[in-house]
């Protein structure tokens, strides 16, 4: 019988490009080997929530510039703790019990490079924020 860990690490992504290699510090470590697959195989799922998001502050963002819809991201990611701590619990949710013990030593450093991580990707995605992808998808 397969247990909790095994079940999360069989579903993970592998991602080529996140090197692990020992001159590497332990943040960039665990930023590679747990944080990365997760938020890679959490995508879709973040595409979903930042349109809810969206559609609760009144879809503000559809009439916003580009550069301002970027500035609106990184206010969501960095300064609406609610919507942070949500962002943070599908990611952590996913962690094996030895990864969240480790996660705990460090959570501080940790948590920038998690939110970071998912800004880009929300903001390399902003094509499927457009109005008219919204209401295609309902």
């Amino acid at each position: 019988m397969a247990t909790r860990s095994q079940d999360l690490l069989s579903v993970r992504p592998t991602i080529p490009s996140a090197k692990i290699n020992d001159n590497m510090s332990f943040d960039e470590r665990f930023q590679n080997a747990t944080l990365r697959p997760i938020i890679k195989m959490q995508h879709d799922l973040f595409i979903v929530v930042f349109r809810n998001y969206i559609a609760k502050h009144k879809n503000v963002f559809y009439d916003l510039s580009i550069p301002k819809q970027l500035a609106y991201i990184d206010n969501a990611i960095h300064k609406d703790m609610k919507f942070r701590n949500s962002v943070k619990g599908m990611i952590i949710g996913q962690f094996t019990i030895e990864e969240y013990a480790l996660y705990i030593q460090n959570s501080s450093a940790l948590n920038k490079r998690m939110m970071n991580i998912v800004k880009t990707r929300l903001i390399d995605s902003i094509q499927l924020f457009k109005k008219s992808k919204l209401l295609k998808a309902v």
